[in-house]
């Protein structure tokens, strides 16, 4: 038998078991070397075969972990009718669907899939943090005494240029501004670049706190349709840049909330050439850019910054330490204003806490946590997407994230996840439903799930019974309201 036989033949053989179920979503396929001794194949063979399956979208490589059967639950697409929103402000009923929704996740017995907070001892090395900072403490026992002043944590800022080096970017310790998580990192950038009135563009759908900062700070949204798969509508952005109809840009190319999907770095070039050619500035949010799947990280827009329009934040709340609220800035050609306006408001950021950190990362044990972090990660995604296609109505997508924990999630149109929500509440499983991302309230049939728990049997039945809330929960056709009205 010839060498493409044998791998077709055996690429055939394992389709087979992936689709009657003897291979499950999430599950890992033998690796290569033992398939190879297994069906006394050369390693070439095997390797070709699980490039079949890949490009069959079968299975997935996961960095230093293997081979992995995808779910077949198809992802959402949005078609480019989808023209960006008006510029209006934030929707008083979306801010008080919010505020519901965060009450919900602080109220005890509660399943949380909404918050986008990692819980539990797998997913913070809190262990060795503490450990750490009282190494800090034994040979700074000072710092608790003093002051911190800007510009803060000389090693952290360091180690967070370093590490932008794998993101593409060229970042100097000295123009980093440390932060209190990445919220006042987002509010330094829009304070320093908007002012009340001016209009912003962002993704739809987007991450929801940004409506209330928006709120508070006197701006307008305009939305910008994003694709699940591809991310911002560059088309869609060049045209309103063209009509001088945004003063700013907030944008998350990787790994975006709520979508999970990152831009293409063709992609990335083009925004970064954007925003320096209309000279319009962009907030990159880079809070879950190391959080990418891929074996090497993709570059973040600033890579490819010419003449400082970007900045960029991240924090290091998703990764290491929540509860440090650590974050940082490089505001660009902002960075000056920026620092004014940190130290009018909150100085400087704990000096114990940054060195913790900064210890930390100098150690080299942030890569191995992130490497951990990643492959749990990414089988919570796919187990939680073969429960989504088991559980929930016929017609549902889900995207396929290229990183993170998030999942979202699109019911058929006739769908109301508001109604979900509350349905959800009464059961104590809480969830974010799609109008809490869009200042508009569009999404009425979308919901966005977190998977960053422990997914044991408690999650799991959870997870079912949302299954079974969302049958409950159609609205009806323009038809039934039409019969409706006639019967009255």
């Amino acid at each position: 038998m010839s060498t493409a036989t044998l791998y077709q033949q055996l690429a055939d053989d394992l389709s087979s078991a992936i689709n009657l179920g003897t291979l499950p979503p999430g599950s890992r396929l033998p690796s290569v070397r033992k398939t190879a001794s297994s069906r006394q194949l050369s390693l070439n063979t095997v390797v070709a075969a699980y490039r079949v399956l890949e490009d069959r979208g079968l299975i997935e490589a996961r960095p230093q972990s293997g081979y992995y059967v995808r779910s077949r639950l198809p992802s959402p697409a949005r078609g480019a009718s989808h023209r960006p929103g008006p510029a209006r402000g934030t929707d008083g009923a979306v801010l008080d669907l919010i505020g519901a929704a965060l009450k919900a996740q602080q109220t005890p017995g509660y399943i949380d899939m909404a918050l986008a907070c990692p819980r539990g001892g797998d997913f913070y090395p809190s262990a060795k943090l503490a450990r750490l900072m009282g190494q800090v403490l034994r040979k700074q026992p000072g710092l608790v005494g003093n002051y911190a002043l800007p510009p803060g944590s000389e090693r952290l800022r360091t180690q967070i240029a370093r590490r932008g080096l794998e993101l593409g970017m060229a970042l100097q310790a000295d123009n980093i501004i440390l932060t209190h998580g990445a919220m006042e990192a987002l509010q330094l950038a829009l304070r320093a670049i908007t002012r009340p009135g001016d209009t912003v563009g962002i993704e739809s759908p987007t991450y929801f706190n940004l409506l209330p900062l928006f709120n508070s700070l006197g701006l307008k949204a305009v939305e910008i349709p994003t694709d699940p798969q591809h991310g911002l509508a560059l088309d869609a952005l060049e045209l309103l840049l063209q009509e001088k109809r945004l003063n700013a840009i907030i944008a998350m190319p990787n790994v975006h909330n709520p979508l999970g999907c990152s831009m293409s770095t063709d992609n990335k070039r083009r925004l970064a050439a954007l925003v320096n050619r209309h000279r319009v500035p962009l907030i990159e949010d880079a809070l879950y850019a190391e959080l990418q799947f891929g074996d090497a990280l993709q570059p973040a827009v600033k890579a490819f910054d010419q003449d400082g329009w970007v900045l960029v934040c991240a924090s290091y709340t998703k990764t290491l330490a929540p509860d440090f609220r650590v974050g940082w800035l490089e505001g660009g050609r902002f960075g000056e204003e920026i620092k004014k306006l940190k130290f009018a408001s909150s100085i400087a950021e704990p000096l114990v806490l940054c060195e913790t950190l900064g210890t930390f990362l100098e150690s080299g044990g942030y890569d191995h946590h992130l490497r951990a972090l990643k492959r749990r990660y990414a089988l919570h995604v796919d187990k939680v997407r073969a429960l989504i296609a088991e559980y929930f109505p016929p017609g549902t997508h889900a995207t396929t994230p290229s990183g993170g924990f998030l999942i979202w999630v699109e019911l058929p149109e006739d769908y109301d996840t508001v109604a979900l929500f509350h349905a959800a509440i009464a059961e104590r499983i809480s969830i974010s439903p799609g109008p809490l991302y869009s200042p508009s309230g569009r999404y009425r049939n979308a919901l966005r799930l977190s998977c960053c728990q422990p997914l044991d049997e408690r999650y799991v039945g959870a997870l079912q019974r949302l299954g079974e809330l969302a049958r409950g929960v159609r609205m009806p056709s323009s038809t039934q309201v039409i019969d409706l009205i006639n019967n009255i």
